[in-house]
């Protein structure tokens, strides 16, 4: 218990030391590197009864803080981003299993609002361009799995969606934690087989500043 607390002591002193120490460079311009996960799950603007369960994902990329003042910035960022969903029911008294994970490339693009150096709040446009498609079902004791290029399905490849979060910044370090949301559909024209759904997804980063 003692070494607990002798640990806790040295890790608070030293957090608390950075975040005192660390230089302010709000007026800085910046590239950064930027990874963690998505928790994505889908939903239907239009009160369809498609109900589906949500899924980790991987987020990866790079980042950009263009500074506009001190207190103002732009910051656009490009990463590759997995998002779908999951769920289970049954059919004739077999039940079954699925699994979407949905590939994409995200481009935000984010007003930043800067009221210290350690806090950035950020929201604004995203555009994602969807990769590619894994498809997993499992049930009646077939297992399958697809993967689609979506080259002549009729599904939107090119999608609008907002987010919106906060950064913490530790100097060169950061973390992120953003809730965005689709505000295209995935059916390109209404006629799509597939369950017409919006993404939403909640992220979690850890990213350097250079």
């Amino acid at each position: 218990m003692k070494n607990l607390f002798y640990v806790s002591t040295i890790l608070l002193v030293f957090v608390s030391t950075s975040i005192f120490a660390q230089e302010d460079t709000r007026n800085n311009f910046k590239l950064g590197v930027k990874a963690g996960f998505n928790y994505a799950n889908v939903y239907d603007s239009q009160g369809g009864d498609f109900v589906a369960d949500g899924k980790f994902g991987l987020a990866v990329g790079a980042m950009m803080a263009i500074p506009l003042g001190a207190t103002f910035g732009f910051q656009p960022e490009v990463l590759y981003s997995q998002k779908g969903y999951q769920g289970s029911g049954s059919f004739l008294g077999s039940s079954y299993e699925y699994t979407r994970t949905t590939h994409h490339i995200d481009i935000p693009l984010q007003l930043q609002i800067k009221p210290s150096s350690m806090i950035s709040i950020v929201a604004g446009p995203q555009f994602s361009y969807l990769i590619q498609s894994n498809n997993k079902f499992t049930g009646g004791g077939i297992s399958t799995d697809q993967q689609q290029d979506f080259d002549n399905d009729n599904l939107r490849r090119n999608l609008l969606g907002v987010v919106g979060g906060v950064d913490i910044n530790l100097n060169p370090a950061t973390f992120g934690i953003r809730a965005g949301w689709d505000l295209s559909q995935n059916d390109g024209n209404g006629s799509s087989n597939d369950p017409r759904y919006k993404n939403q997804w909640l992220q979690m980063t850890f990213g350097l500043w250079f």
